[in-house]
Order: C-alpha cells, then structure tokens, then sequence
C-alpha cells in the first residue's frame, strides 16, 4: 500500500507526464485488494477476477485526469471496480443468462478450492449481488459505510440495510444448513 504522499507523486506524474511506469506502481500497489474484491464477488473465479481487475486498471488510465481528488484514490478506483462488475453482469444477462442469480455457475468451473472457501462461496451466493459486493467492501475490504456509499451510490441506510439483511441470511443459511 503506497503512503498518501507517494500516491500524490504517482498521480501527479500519471496526470501530467503520462508516465506509464508511475501507474503501473499504482497497479501494483492495489492489484491485489481490486484482485480480492472480485475475487469475492464473482465467488472464486480466478481467470473472471483477473479480467474484471484488468479492465478496472484500463479504464483508471484512461479516465485518470478525470480524478479530482474529492475522495481517497482508492475509493475511486473501487467505484470504477463495482461499475466494471456490474457491466459485466449486465453483459451477462443480456447474453440470457439466469437473472435471479448470474454466479450460479461460477463456483462449478472452480475445482481447486478447498471446502471453507466453498462453504463460503456457496453462503455469499445466497445473497443478492448488491448484498454481495456491500459485505465485500464492508467485512472483506474493511472499508467504512461512507466510503461504500460513494463507490455504490447506495445511501447509507440502504447500505446498512443489505448488511443488516444479509448478516440474517447468512445466519439463518449457516443455522439449518448441514452443509455449511
């Protein structure tokens, strides 16, 4: 993770230089976290988080002059994230894919998993997406309800709302399910 003036430095050379090395710096200072966030949201799909990642980053370079500054970069960066996942889902059902659940089949393709990630998996697969990526950026990325308010949109109480809801599920699911 780079110190906040480090990031500044990257940032300003990216902006005014173009310099390709300093944000590739920036890539490789949050790849990871980026990486993880998909990671959780599209249940374990590695090749699919790459991706998504990889997109994330293209368009933070393109669209890199267009950061004033009004939050943190990573917060940015992470509303460009949630904005390429749900792309992608919209891509995917317009491709007449399963509305009611688009990652139904994600879990099946990965068979390296061990079986806490896929109890895991299968537990936050019960949740709506929205309910999804606010549990990832809430317990997984650690961030706090106003910095998820910026990068979903979603005002604090609906955010509070889908933890409250889904922390329900998730318990009820863990409770009466043998499996989990």
């Amino acid at each position: 993770m780079l110190n906040k003036v480090e990031e500044i430095k990257l940032l300003a050379r990216c902006v005014l230089g173009d310099n390709r090395d300093a944000f590739g710096q920036i890539v490789e200072a949050y790849r990871s976290d980026i990486t993880r966030f998909f990671l959780n949201l599209t249940m374990g799909d590695d090749a699919l988080s790459d991706d998504l990642a990889q997109e994330t980053f293209i368009k933070a370079y393109l669209g890199i002059r267009s950061f004033k500054g009004l939050s943190k970069f990573r917060t940015w960066l992470y509303r460009i994230a949630y904005n390429e996942y749900y792309a992608y889902l919209r891509k995917r059902h317009e491709e007449h894919f399963d509305d009611n659940n688009p990652s139904d089949n994600l879990l099946a393709d990965n068979h390296n998993a061990n079986d806490a990630s896929i109890d895991v998996h299968r537990a936050m697969q019960s949740l709506s997406e929205q309910q999804r990526a606010v549990v990832t950026l809430f317990y997984i990325e650690d961030l706090p309800i106003r910095k998820i308010s910026e990068i979903t949109g979603l005002p604090s109480g609906t955010i509070k709302s889908h933890l409250s809801r889904a922390k329900a599920k998730l318990a009820q699911l863990l409770e009466n399910d043998e499996r989990l």
